[in-house]
């Protein structure tokens, strides 16, 4: 665990309740340890190099840095780089305030009260960890009856050097009754593909009666960096969550995803597409808790595996005794491109209530030679046909986005590849 806690500064450090919240992270980051093969969350997805590499953390300055990525459709963006907020220039409609976490919590104690309440620090050690270094990352709240048109887009920039820097990201997402919200989140970096780095990201989201937010997310990091993102979800009465993340980037990475459908008629909607070669493992995780009748829930992920990689899809769905009348669906399908490729799968359903509809299923396969042979018969070129092919596997996951705009970047994102 070198370098992953380390003794430095933070802003609010004399304030005692705020201290307290960080040493709680931090003790119950120590008490669980960095995950081994023996833990069973994280059997298939062993982060070996927190034991191997030391990591370089150094706290924001309050100075800040412009970024220069513009996304290619219209939005309200916020910009994070080397995990420092830059202040938010864009004007933003009514309904929709933004501000810094630690402004939000040191100032707000509504917001203080939920930090934590469904990231739960003696249940997730990364989440621990975050806690521990709870500083920065952005307070966002959706006001009630409102339905905000441009999507709300975070981008997160590393600009790589040569240390090995560790950023922890808190987010916090408030959305009251009666209002819809589309947040994006993007995660990039400038500099040597073979870069490493290690971003920590929490998302604690809340969705009151009525209210709807659709969350994307493409995650394209450097070759050699880890990514670790937790999202919790809390859904009440006739509120959705509908969620969609692209992975391609990094050499180890996990896009977790843990929804409580808390009340009667809330619905989630968790799924994601999964693309890498060479030796990286990519790790897509989901529990959805169904406490409340009537619940619905659907998730569907597609994996392309190439080279030595490995996909991890882990997907969990339970239904609590007093959950009747809910449907949960579940459905993993990958494609390995070459023979050394690996996807490791472990769906499951716990039902504890009668007259409820579930299912769940995984699939694998190769890609089909014969279709590869027939568009080379006509002339195209077997990379641009493997391509091709690929993109028509992951189209039908790809178009559960509801914003078109969203589809066309996230299928030009498919095929951005950055060099040495």
């Amino acid at each position: 665990m070198d370098g992953l806690i380390q003794d430095i500064k933070l802003i609010g450090e004399e304030i005692p309740w705020l201290k307290e919240i960080r040493a709680k992270g931090r003790n119950a980051f120590i008490k669980q340890g960095i995950p081994t093969p023996k833990t069973e969350a994280w059997k298939y997805t062993k982060p070996n190099r927190f034991f191997e590499t030391p990591f370089s953390y150094t706290p924001s300055n309050l100075i800040s840095i412009s970024s220069n990525i513009k996304l290619p459709f219209d939005c309200y963006q916020i910009n994070f780089t080397n995990g420092v907020f830059n202040p938010f220039t864009s004007s933003l409609p009514q309904g929709i305030e933004v501000m810094p976490i630690i402004e939000a919590i040191m100032f707000t104690p509504k917001v203080r009260e939920k930090i934590s309440n469904i990231a739960k620090v003696d249940e997730n050690p990364f989440v621990a960890l975050n806690t521990g270094y709870l500083n920065e990352g952005v307070y966002i709240h959706i006001s009630s009856n409102v339905d905000i048109k441009k999507p709300l887009t975070i981008v997160y920039e590393t600009l790589c050097t040569d240390r090995n820097d560790m950023y922890n990201l808190r987010n916090l997402i408030h959305v009251e009754k009666n209002s819809s919200v589309q947040i994006v989140e993007a995660f990039y970096y400038e500099g040597k593909v073979k870069s490493s780095y290690f971003m920590n990201v929490v998302n604690e989201i809340y969705l009151e009666e009525n209210s709807h937010l659709r969350h994307y997310k493409l995650q394209d990091e450097a070759f050699k960096s880890a990514h670790i993102a937790f999202n919790a979800v809390k859904v009440e009465d006739n509120a959705s969550y509908k969620s969609f993340c692209l992975q391609k980037g990094a050499d180890m990475a996990r896009n977790e995803s843990y929804v409580e459908l808390s009340e009667k008629g809330a619905h989630a909607t968790v799924d994601s597409a999964y693309i890498m070669n060479g030796w990286a493992t990519i790790d897509t995780t989901t529990n959805i808790n169904h406490l409340k009748p009537y619940t619905t829930s659907s998730q569907l992920v597609k994996g392309v595996v190439g080279g030595q990689a490995k996909g991890v899809f882990q997907g969990k769905i339970h239904i609590s005794p007093n959950a009747v009348k809910t449907e949960g669906y579940q459905l993993h399908k990958a494609m390995l491109l070459t023979d050394d490729a690996e996807v490791d799968v472990k769906p499951e359903l716990e039902i504890f209530a009668d007259d409820v509809k579930c299912s769940h299923g995984s699939a694998c396969g190769e890609l089909d030679k014969e279709q590869l042979f027939y568009m080379q018969s006509r002339g195209i070129s077997e990379d641009e046909a493997k391509q091709m092919l690929i993109e028509a596997y992951l189209n039908d996951v790809i178009a559960k986005v509801d914003d078109e705009k969203i589809i066309e970047w996230i299928k030009l994102s498919l095929n951005s590849n950055k060099s040495e």
